[in-house]
This record gives C-alpha cells, structure tokens and sequence, in this order.
C-alpha cells in the first residue's frame, strides 16, 4: 500500500476537534500523515511554514487563509486541498486552478442539515404550526376540537429557487410527502427537471402557484434581491416564504413592506444584514420567524464534514478520483 501523504490542518483552530472529533479524526490519519497540534491559522507562522512545505494534502476548513500564489510556492509539494466546509470561494484564488491542484469541498455534506431545516419548516408552515403556538401562548386556550380550515399538507404546492445541492437534496426529502413540487433554475432546462422528478417553471409562475417558496440559489450580481417588492406581490394571500440560503437574496424593505400587510409569512435563517440590526421590524413582526443562521452543520453534525473529508483522503490515498471535486467553471454561480 502507498505510504501516507503529508497533511496539514488549515483552520481556525478551535474547530479541528469539533470538525475533526476522535473517531473521525483517526479515520483521516488512517490515510494521511497529520498533527492536529499543528493548524495553519497563519501560512507565514515559522513552524507552520516549515510543515508547509512539505505538505501533499491541505486540509482546509473555516478561518482558511487565502491560498495566494505566495502560499502555494511555498508549498511546492501541494497536489490536493480538501476543504471541510461549503463554500472554497473565500481561499481558493486563480492560482489555485492554475497550478492544477485537485480541490474537494463538503458542501454536499453540509447539505443535508439545510435540507433537513428546510423539510421541517416546509412541513411546520404547512400547519400553520408558528402561529397556532403563538395564539395558544397568548390565549392560554384551544381554539376547539373542529377541524381548522385552510392548514395542511395534502396536496400543498411547494416552489424550489434554485436546483442547488441543497435544492437538489430538498426536492429529494419532498419525495415521500403528499405534496406538488415544483423548480426554476436558469440554468435548468426541461430535461434537467424531468430527471428530478419535478416540472420546470419561470420563476413568476413559480411564485404565483405555490403556497411555500423556499429560497436555495446562491447570491451573484444577477440573483441579488432574486425576489423583491414585484416578485412578493405575485406571490398568494398566506403564502410562505423560507430562505436558507443567502440574505441578499431577498430584499429585506420589500418583504417587512409586505409581512406588515399580514399577507405574507416568512421563514429567515439568514438574512441581510447578518445578524440583523436590534431595531429591525422583522424580530418584531408576528409573522416573520427568524433563526440565527443555524440550518447548516451545527453540533454534532459538523462531525459529517470531517467524515466527508476522510472519505476523501482514502480515495486519494488508494488512487481513487475525488467523489466532490470543485469545478472552477461553475464557482461563480454556485453559494
């Protein structure tokens, strides 16, 4: 069998045994040489440098520094970064692409936590299940045993922005409910729809059909504020609106304009500006819910993205092709 590459954690270093707890950790050793005593939280650190340069593989996570073409020439024995996080846009640089360096990401891992959020959300709101609690713990009484019109999840209709891996993995959990789900995407044509299973449509049509809307595109110069005062007014009367995925997405005027008609609820994990000013009206609103961007990989689960990464150094250490290569071609257009 090969000997073990070198390796280096890059990351802010209170996160390696939270990402990296003991099992997986020495999952990881089991294919690659590496201390996680020593964390480059700084590449121009003198004991990091030296361990730099002879670094194989770079383990990146949250707190990486930019890989600029000064670090890499000092790592002149740098073949693969695999990074135990969503995003590489905040390290990677085009030197990076240009040295042709394999680089991985667990953003499929940090995924399905999104998607989980989402799923419950989507299922909560079909419910009515936010507003129910707060009449119960304002009244201090049910409502009656009668049947509530108006709630439910049979036949509900669900609109996806953006066939992201979370949109992807959303579609996916949506499979085994009763509900009508449907995906715009630009980049999506019929067929790409057809093989998720779901209908293709313009994104106004979207918002006029569905009765929750969740949000999963990434934030580029073409998708900032994607859904603002035109896009809420097709939405229906008692609707809801979910984003997951990035504030900006959203403009924030428009939507408390349209939460204060009561027309509207919105469900916010993330939000722009982040976190939110203490005077803002959304903490206030009764139909806004806001959490404070906790969808993603929290506690225990971000153990999944030290696990991805292992997976990812056995195959590089048995020969194998990485299974979540990042494509430099799509990073512009992907969160």
């Amino acid at each position: 069998m090969p000997e073990r590459p070198q390796a280096l954690f890059a990351m802010t270093a209170e996160n390696v045994p939270l990402v990296f707890p003991p099992p997986v950790l020495a999952r990881l050793r089991e294919f690659v040489d590496i201390d996680p005593a020593l964390v480059a939280e700084d590449f121009t650190d003198p004991g990091v440098a030296e361990a730099l340069a002879r670094t194989e593989i770079l383990v990146t996570g949250w707190g990486c520094p930019r890989l600029d073409a000064a670090v890499l020439d000092a790592a002149p024995e740098l073949r693969a970064v695999l990074h135990s996080a969503g995003s590489v846009k905040g390290l990677a640089t085009p030197e990076l692409w240009r040295r042709d360096i394999a680089v991985s990401s667990a953003a499929a891992a940090n995924a399905v936590p999104v998607a989980e959020y989402t799923l419950a959300m989507i299922l909560l709101a079909g419910k009515d299940l936010f507003a129910a609690r707060d009449r119960l713990r304002t009244e201090r009484a049910f409502p009656g045993w009668g049947l509530v019109p108006g709630i439910g999840n049979h036949g509900r209709r669900v609109g996806v922005i953006g066939a992201s891996r979370i949109g992807r993995k959303v579609i996916d959990l949506l499979r085994p409910f009763d509900l009508a789900v449907g995906l715009t995407d630009r980049y999506v044509d019929e067929e790409g729809a057809a093989a998720l299973g779901v209908p293709l449509l313009p994104l106004d049509d979207l918002l006029r059909t569905s009765d929750i809307v969740t949000v999963h595109a990434p934030e580029t110069p073409e998708t900032h504020h994607l859904v603002g005062a035109r896009e809420l007014a097709l939405m229906r009367d008692g609707a809801v609106l979910i984003n997951t995925a990035r504030g900006g997405l959203l403009d924030h005027d428009a939507l408390i304009t349209e939460l204060r008609t009561g027309r509207l609820t919105a469900i916010l994990d993330v939000t722009d500006p982040e976190p939110l000013p203490t005077d803002s009206p959304l903490y206030d609103l009764p139909n806004a819910f806001i959490t404070p961007h906790l969808a993603g990989s929290q506690g225990n689960e971000v153990a999944r993205l030290g696990l991805a990464v292992a997976q990812e150094a056995e195959r590089l250490w048995s020969g194998g092709e990485l299974a979540y290569p990042v494509d430099p071609g799509v990073l512009e257009r992907e969160a």
